[in-house]
């Protein structure tokens, strides 16, 4: 049995990762997505602030909801609690790139607090409790789920540095192409379904 475990979280974080990514089969965190991937630098550091989030918030918020919420019988207030689980965590990573990191912090911007309304960090935690996963296998679908979200705005911030010399037609300038691209990498990324 101990086995089979350790095989489910494998297949689920292969599966949140590639085959039911967060962004381009469930667009889920488009906002940050699309505004924060024209350059590889930026997307990046968007990217690890998202797993950092994201993973700490599954934790969290799944051990609060175990511990505390079903205990006490208040599991229609897990929305108002992940959120303000969600809030405190970006606090704290909006202090610690402010204090440590003061590039990225500046080039991230207004993107930064856009993860406490981030819909990906919520919509894990969430599911977490729906799909019924303990701590651990919510903690790595969290995991998993923000490391295929920073794939994900890494390959479309690469593609985006590539397409600045590229002669695109006048009507696909600016975000028009972006969705297009984005529309592609959805369509590649369906590829990843025989995997599972």
């Amino acid at each position: 049995m101990q086995g089979n475990y350790w095989i489910n979280l494998i297949v689920i974080a292969i599966s949140s990762s590639l085959v039911s990514n967060v962004v381009l089969s469930q667009f889920l965190g488009l906002c940050p997505f699309l505004g924060v991937s024209k350059k590889v630098k930026t997307a990046a550091g968007m990217g690890g602030a998202v797993i950092f989030v994201i993973t700490l918030a599954s934790l969290v918020a799944g051990t609060i909801y175990k511990f505390i919420l079903e205990p006490l019988n208040v599991t229609y207030l897990k929305t108002i609690v992940f959120i303000l689980i969600i809030a405190a965590l970006v606090q704290f990573v909006e202090l610690f790139l402010k204090k440590y990191m003061q590039s990225l912090y500046k080039a991230l911007g207004v993107y930064l607090p856009l993860i406490t309304t981030n819909c990906a960090v919520l919509g894990v935690a969430i599911n977490n409790v729906n799909y019924g996963y303990d701590i651990l296998t919510g903690t790595v679908n969290g995991f998993a789920v923000s490391t295929g979200f920073a794939i994900s705005i890494i390959i479309l911030a690469g593609i985006r540095e590539k397409m600045e010399y590229n002669d695109i037609p006048k009507p696909f300038k600016g975000m028009p192409i972006v969705l297009i691209t984005a529309g592609l990498m959805a369509i590649a990324f369906c590829g990843f379904t025989g995997l599972i």
